[in-house]
Parts: C-alpha cells; structure tokens; sequence
C-alpha cells in the first residue's frame, strides 16, 4: 500500500453527491473528494494491518480524505504511547478543520489508558495561539477525560482558554455543554461565576438548551443566566496548571 494506491481507492469511492453535501458541512475546505466515513475505516483498518509506518512516513495530504486517513491510522496501528503521541504532535499541524479534528480526537481511544501521561501532553494546546490547536485540546478533554475524577479540572482549563477563533470557541462551548448533561450540580456552579467571554458562555447555554438529556427545570435555570450585554472578562482563577 502506498499513496498511489490509496488516491487510486478514494478516486473510486469518490461520490460528488456526497463531496457537495459534505462540502456545505464544512465550508473552510476546497479539497473534499467525496468518500464516505466507512469506506474511509475500511481503508485506514487495512492500513493499519500493514505496514502503516511506512505508509505514514509516504502519505499524502493533498485531500479531506488522505489527511482523515492518516488520523484513523495514528488512532488504530498498534505502537506504545511513545511513539503515539511523537504521531499525534507530527499530525496536529495539519488540522485544517473541525471534521478532521474532531474524528482524530474520537479515535486517540489509548486516553483512556494513559491519562495521566496525555493530560499532561496536552497542556501546551489549550494555551496555543492556533485555532485549530486549541480545539484539539478542547476536544480530547471533552473525549477523554470528562470522568469524575476530571470534571472540575476540565471547566479550570476551559474556564482559562482565551482565543478568539470561532472553532476554537465553539469547541469550549460543547465541552461545557456536555459537563453539564454528565455533571449538572457541578458544571451548574461554575457557570455562576464563570470567566468565560460572552459568546462562548451564551453558547454553552444554547447548547446545554438543545440536549435532549437535560430536563426542562434546567434548561429554564441556565436560560435565566444568558448575559445580554457586554461585560469584562474575569481573569481565570489562579495560574497554576490543575493537576490530575
């Protein structure tokens, strides 16, 4: 397998129905062939069967489809953490959009594993200064790491992001949003006095509103908190890194 023949597999899977629905999806990318995502897993599941270290070390990202293929084989070759996470930072840079991103986050499933040694990988994302790194961090809290033993944490570091890329916020606000739906007395208390800047916390609120698995009581209580007028940010609460 190499990066003639996977082009030559996603040119014939390559749907241009599909490309223009998925297109209007995500709309900051001109490079969509058209390859629906279970085709994308069959493919990257057999690479990741092979040999995906010289694959990777060859592959091309000149489309959606090769750079989302790259991001299944990271998440399902097996290697030690290591060598993962030496994958993971290679790859970051070539996030160029929310579908990209947050299918890579879904597939990193070794989190789970390796807490400790991720959550500390992670740091440096959450204080980029690029959009689409920040977002990765965000994600990969909302994906791994929204336990009991993480949730106040997770809203320290949220509550601490400050970028203003439309991703990157709306990311914070999902992750919000779903401490809520898992943790509501808690995440309930941090959006009382939350540092959050308006458009992240209103949009937290929205989509805390839309889950299904919050109940109307709730949604009544966090619809009252909507902040309809310009305010100073709060600084954060303490500088210090949270700890696992």
């Amino acid at each position: 397998m190499n990066s003639q023949t996977v082009r030559e597999q996603l040119e014939a899977l390559a749907e241009p129905g599909y490309r223009k629905f998925a297109s209007s999806l995500i709309p900051n990318i001109d490079n969509l062939m058209g390859v629906r995502l279970p085709a994308l897993r069959r493919i990257a599941l057999a690479a990741a069967r092979g040999d995906w270290r010289g694959w990777l070390a060859g592959a091309e990202a000149a489309s959606f489809e090769e750079t989302m293929l790259q991001a299944m084989v990271i998440g399902y070759a097996d290697m030690d953490v290591e060598e993962r996470l030496r994958l993971v930072a290679a790859y970051v840079p070539k996030i160029d959009n929310w579908s990209v991103c947050d299918r890579f986050c879904l597939g990193l499933k070794f989190a789970a594993a390796h807490q400790e040694r991720v959550w500390t990988f992670l740091q440096p994302y959450l204080k980029s200064r690029l959009e689409y790194e920040v977002r990765f961090g965000v994600v990969m809290l909302l994906e791994h790491f929204l336990d009991e033993s993480h949730v106040s944490a997770v809203l320290r570091l949220l509550d601490g992001i400050c970028h203003d890329g439309y991703y990157a916020k709306m990311a914070v606000a999902w992750a919000v949003s779903i401490c809520y739906v898992k943790f509501p007395a808690v995440t309930e208390a941090y959006l009382t006095d939350s540092a959050l800047d308006d458009f992240t916390f209103n949009k937290s609120l929205q989509k805390i509103g839309e889950s299904y698995r919050v109940d109307a009581a709730a949604k009544q209580r966090v619809r009252a908190m909507r902040r309809s007028a310009k305010r100073p940010r709060r600084a954060a609460a303490g500088s210090a890194e949270p700890s696992l």
